[in-house]
């Protein structure tokens, strides 16, 4: 039986990590939840706490998604570990098992999330290179942890999607029609939550230069599993 670890980085997101948990404490397929409070300064860690059924990672500082999920990937214990946001809108159990399901099968080797209101262009190609919703060999960044360490805040994403290309992986591309990302200007206000985004940009091309970030995506829309090798999932998710 494949034993999968979810792991989850939150860092004030007191008004939304409930129903996170909400959707992932239900799922049967998840053998482990780890959650990483990211050094938050609202209830956060109040509201985890409270959960039954998690494990909790918490410290003080705050160091970024990349570090936070250093600490969760070091700590599961899973074949498959299952990397989900906290600052989802919609998010169901049944989203949890549709992305588990092409890498559980081994029809894929790698699942990733594509939103309902990820960037037009990554509707459009039928890929989000940044989404924060997959399902992967833990073997693939165990031994990176410590690398992982040492990384721009944002740059997690971008590390992980080489670690597919050079593995050379196949990837299943998980439509949740259902689910929205809480943007960042939506928690902290536009020019706060623009200055956010442009950092993530910038980090990613810290891990690689610009055309490595377009290269990468290229290799990986070659490695998308076709539709027609997956059966097709209830209305609100597809899979690509």
């Amino acid at each position: 039986m494949i034993r999968i670890s979810c792991v989850i980085c939150a860092y004030n997101e007191a008004p939304r990590i409930q129903n996170i948990l909400d959707a992932v404490v239900h799922n049967p397929d998840l053998m482990e939840i780890i959650v990483v409070n990211d050094g938050s300064t609202d209830d956060t860690e109040k509201v985890l706490r409270a959960q039954k059924g998690i494990t909790v990672i918490s410290y003080p500082t705050n160091k970024g998604k990349t570090f936070a999920l250093s600490q969760g990937i070091a700590a599961a214990s899973g074949d498959l570990i299952m990397l989900i946001d906290a600052d989802l809108s919609g998010l169901t159990t049944a989203n949890i098992s549709s992305l588990i399901l092409p890498v559980r099968e081994g029809i894929a080797d790698v699942s990733i999330s594509l939103r309902r209101n990820s960037l037009w262009i990554y509707r459009l190609i039928g890929l989000d290179f940044v989404s924060g919703e997959r399902v992967l060999p833990r073997a693939l960044l165990f031994e990176a942890v410590e690398t992982m360490q040492q990384l721009p805040r944002w740059g997690g994403e971008v590390f992980m999607n080489q670690h597919i290309v050079e593995q050379k992986m196949s990837i299943a591309v998980v439509r949740w029609q259902n689910v929205y990302n809480i943007r960042k200007f939506e928690k902290v206000g536009l020019p706060k939550g623009f200055a956010e985004e442009w950092k993530m940009i910038r980090d990613a091309c810290e891990v690689l230069s610009v055309w490595g970030v377009v290269s990468q995506n290229l290799t990986l829309l070659r490695r998308k599993v076709p539709s027609k090798s997956f059966a097709r999932s209830p209305s609100v998710v597809s899979v690509e």
